[in-house]
């Protein structure tokens, strides 16, 4: 069977075209026709077993070292977000660049990370290759007030991922999120995060032309039915295209 790695070089983006990869968990990577490859949240280890119990499910789709990525992007802290055993690997070829929400900023002393490191907070960019990469709100609770939604842009697409947050509608009136051309959100509906209705109420909102869920499948305690998300979605936002991905697909956006 082919590896990720490889089938991710392989995958031919054309100009005016972004590459999708599920990573699981909450994970994505993204590949430009111009070549340059970011990830955002990719979730390598089994770290959260170690620290909290909460036992990998999914196979592993890659090491920290299989993929050289331009950029690893963490949304915010939370292990599941910032692989604390994944990251450190991850970086260790000197050329990959952490960009991080500041809450990471603790981890990354802890376990001695100092360099390529760009900070992001709330309406802060930043340029990675062919990518740009706004820090946009989300509401993540109180154990995590830094935690960011991010909105990708790339050859005249955007990409809004909502991150780890829960419903706030006062968040979905930013005109620049509406009619995005791709929407990732997290349907687990625990820990803060949005449930299978409010995805879909999300996504009757903001009317993206394409929604892919996220979040579910990776740890029992998390939940998340992505079935039920798209029996909403075909019965009540039938408007609104949406995608179920396998772990390690990827689609043309």
């Amino acid at each position: 069977m082919e590896s990720f790695a490889s089938y991710l070089h392989r995958f031919k983006v054309a100009e005016g075209q972004i590459g999708v990869f599920w990573l699981g968990q909450a994970g994505f990577a993204f590949k430009s026709a111009g070549g340059t490859v970011i990830a955002v949240d990719p979730y390598y280890s089994d770290c959260c077993n170690r620290y909290f119990g909460f036992r990998r499910l999914i196979p592993y789709l890659m090491t920290p070292t299989d993929i050289e990525f331009d950029a690893i992007v963490c949304s915010h802290a939370h292990y599941d977000h910032f692989d604390v055993d994944g990251i450190p690997h991850a970086l260790s070829n000197g050329n990959t660049r952490l960009i991080c929400a500041t809450d990471c900023l603790v981890e990354c002393e802890r376990l001695n990370i100092h360099d390529r490191i760009t900070t992001l907070a709330l309406g802060e960019s930043t340029v990675c290759g062919d990518f740009t990469i706004t820090g946009m709100a989300c509401d993540h609770g109180e154990l995590a007030p830094d935690a960011l939604a991010l909105l990708i842009e790339c050859d005249g697409k955007k990409i809004y991922l909502m991150g780890d947050t829960c419903f706030r509608a006062d968040l979905l009136e930013n005109e620049v999120l509406h009619g995005t051309d791709l929407l990732i959100l997290p349907i687990n509906g625990a820990f803060g995060n949005l449930n299978e209705r409010e995805g879909a109420e999300v996504c009757k909102l903001l009317k993206p032309k394409l929604a892919i869920p996220c979040h579910f499948g990776n740890f029992a305690e998390h939940g998340g039915n992505p079935g039920l998300y798209a029996e909403i979605m075909k019965t009540e936002v039938p408007e609104v295209p949406y995608r179920l991905m396998r772990v390690g697909e990827g689609i043309r956006l």
